[in-house]
């Protein structure tokens, strides 16, 4: 028996997750147009064709429902027939979405049981949040007479934003006005006509003093003591280089360069981002152990990860994955759920107990 299956956690409420899934319309706006079978009642034709792991359109008959956890409806597909699962349970966030897949009838190849997975895993974690964002910012915006602050809040933030770059401005502006003020006072003061001259009286006068009061035998006696200090130094480089080359060797592969990492929010919606950190070995051999711990906001949770192992406790997210070759670097990308409109990045990011650049 072939199965397949996928899972997804969501920063929305299971009603809404429910919405978006049975309503034909809002399921071909993330996964696939629908329209009614003609002749079989209660009977809906999917526009699967073209998609990754599908041979042809699926018709699709309901055979289990309890509104909002759990639908079963079995796909008629050419001669394949298959049982799709469909569970929605509630989480401390939001709620999370198991789909499951069980051939009844008919063989899949092994490659189109991985391309229908990914189909269904890529529609789960990338076109559905961004429909259920926006029946979110729908609900937001038709409460706005009896919630003000909330729907404001994006507004209020977006214009503080706006009004940053012009302190900033201001700040460099006055720095530069200050830095001006500093030079012309600085070359005003060189060009005082009492200190430069009194300086350049006070470097000659010495010189032609000790010349006339120092005998030539006095210099000539200072002569010959640099060359006995110049027969021990010359002998001291001779022994430095030995032990120079030996030391070297020793330290460097004790000592390995560490990696860095850095952040970049690479894709925003309305009620979440997709982020990646980018580990990087500048070294001369493997890395193996390292450990990269992003901190979330509160109530954020993250899913879809890929290039790592992980796992999140409270407001860390730990990612730890194989040995970074020498010179390469290991790629991590993750979703980021959140119900804030307006944070796209984490709280701080380390590896390896040093900050990650980027944040």
């Amino acid at each position: 028996m072939i199965e397949i299956g996928t899972q997804i956690d969501l920063p929305h409420p299971a009603d809404r997750v429910w919405r978006a899934m049975t309503d034909p319309e809002l399921l071909g706006r993330w996964f696939a147009e629908t329209e009614p079978v003609p002749d079989g009642p209660g009977r809906w034709r999917v526009r699967t064709a073209g998609l990754p792991g599908f041979e042809a359109d699926v018709e699709v008959e309901v055979v289990d429902r309890r509104e909002p956890e759990l639908f079963v409806v079995r796909c008629h597909e050419g001669v394949d027939r298959s049982l799709l699962t469909c569970a929605v349970s509630p989480t401390a966030v939001g709620c999370r979405v198991l789909v499951r897949e069980i051939v009844e009838h008919g063989d899949w190849p092994a490659e189109r049981g991985t391309r229908r997975k990914e189909c269904y895993r890529q529609s789960l974690a990338g076109r559905l949040p961004a429909l259920l964002d926006w029946l979110a910012f729908q609900q937001v915006d038709l409460r706005r007479d009896s919630a003000a602050p909330t729907a404001v809040l994006p507004v209020a933030l977006m214009a503080d934003l706006g009004r940053r770059p012009t302190r900033r401005r201001t700040t460099w502006v006055v720095a530069g006005s200050g830095a001006a003020a500093l030079t012309l006072g600085l070359a005003g003061w060189a060009l005082l006509p009492g200190g430069p001259p009194a300086e350049t009286g006070a470097d000659p006068v010495p010189p032609p003093a000790r010349s006339a009061v120092a005998p030539d035998p006095t210099r000539s006696a200072v002569t010959p003591r640099p060359t006995p200090t110049t027969t021990p130094s010359s002998a001291r480089p001779s022994r430095t280089p030995s032990p120079t080359p030996s030391r070297t060797p020793s330290v460097s592969p004790s000592a390995p360069d560490p990696v860095g990492a850095r952040y970049e929010t690479v894709s925003t919606r309305v009620f979440g981002y997709t982020g990646e950190v980018v580990v990087d070995n500048p070294g001369g051999t493997p890395a193996s152990g390292w450990t990269v711990v992003v901190t979330l906001p509160r109530g954020n949770s993250a899913a879809e990860v890929t290039g790592a192992d992980w796992r999140q406790d409270g407001q860390s997210v730990t990612f730890t994955g194989p040995a970074v070759p020498a010179g390469g670097a290991q790629a991590i990308r993750f979703d980021v759920r959140t119900a804030d409109p307006v944070t796209k990045a984490p709280q701080g990011c380390t590896v390896d107990e040093r900050p990650c650049a980027g944040l």
